[in-house]
């Protein structure tokens, strides 16, 4: 991307205030909890202390698109059991997606039991992150109020804020931290709703252009909430591996759409096959043994734009849903 190109992109961090303020101003009405940090940062709890819920998932969703996408719940006759969806689309794919959604600026502090780790996702990524995703993305905002998601069931401590902040080049009270937990509802939301934003990952994973992609859109089902953490990742995992769906719109040519809808796909994989939480622990528990061409929806299609044809690839596996959802 060029730096003209980028001056002309959304700011994701304008675009997602008016949903986080929507957030602090309705605490009730969305039961999500809205504090002061120590620091002076404000954190919204969306299911550690307080109930969050589906509505609040949503909202989070968008916030983690950076206000650049549309997050909706929808019945569906996809599968006979499992019937409510989470739809997401977006016009700017790579910027929504990869440039505020993606999980991709690792924060820790301290070690063990009393150790805070999180990935954080959402619009400080684009001010502050030192990922060197954003170098080709050609991707930043400038300083000011922003928003991280983390998917954990604590308050990061000060020096979590502290390091945020100082990468931003903000004070605290211009940061505001959302708070997910895997076992919530609206952590099982939130996560199934980056069905799109794994299929963006896995596009830049497989050296496809990225400006060639200009639209698209994504569905996958509401995992039933677990209360172990494992069961819980794993069910929104496997939510998006064998029923989720994506549709992108990229100005390639027809050779180049339908090489890169075959590998989409999450049974390109060799681990595809069985639910999420039984791969990781026959790894050991280490994310960086699965195969990563693992994580991508199930079914995949790819238009081209200049021709208008449409390439599919993948399969919807309602099985392996039930398998992994429970009885």
């Amino acid at each position: 991307m060029t730096a003209h190109e980028s001056a002309r992109r959304a700011d994701v961090n304008v675009a997602a205030k008016s949903l986080v303020d929507r957030l602090k101003a309705n605490p009730d009405r969305y039961r999500v909890g809205v504090s002061t940090h120590a620091s002076g940062a404000t954190i919204i709890d969306a299911g550690i202390a307080v109930p969050g819920g589906l509505e609040a998932g949503r909202i989070i969703s968008e916030i983690c698109l950076g206000g650049l996408g549309t997050v909706t719940l929808r019945a569906t006759n996809d599968f006979k059991r499992w019937q409510w969806n989470v739809d997401v689309h977006t016009g700017d794919p790579v910027t929504a997606c990869l440039g505020s959604q993606y999980a991709g600026w690792s924060l820790s502090h301290g070690k063990g039991k009393d150790g805070f780790m999180a990935l954080g996702s959402g619009p400080a990524r684009a001010m502050g992150s030192k990922e060197e995703l954003f170098k080709e993305l050609g991707y930043r905002t400038p300083a000011g109020d922003t928003v991280m998601v983390l998917e954990v069931d604590k308050i990061p401590p000060v020096e979590i804020v502290e390091k945020v902040t100082s990468y931003c080049g903000i004070t605290p009270a211009q940061l505001t931290f959302v708070l997910t937990p895997t076992s919530s509802l609206a952590g099982g939301v939130q996560v199934v709703a980056r069905v799109l934003e794994v299929a963006l990952h896995k596009v830049h994973e497989l050296k496809f252009p990225l400006e060639a992609v200009v639209d698209g859109a994504g569905s996958a089902p509401v995992p039933p909430p677990h209360p172990d953490f494992i069961k819980a990742m794993g069910r929104t995992n496997d939510s998006i591996l064998f029923g989720g769906q994506v549709h992108l719109y990229v100005d390639a040519d027809d050779e180049a759409a339908q090489a890169l809808v075959g590998k989409l796909p999450s049974n390109a994989s060799k681990d595809f096959g069985k639910p999420f939480a039984k791969v990781f622990k026959e790894y050991n528990y280490d994310f960086y043994q699965i195969d990563p061409l693992l994580f991508s929806p199930a079914r995949c299609s790819v238009t081209s734009v200049k021709s208008g044809k449409t390439y599919h690839a993948g399969e919807l596996r309602e099985d392996l849903l039930d398998l992994s959802f429970g009885p």
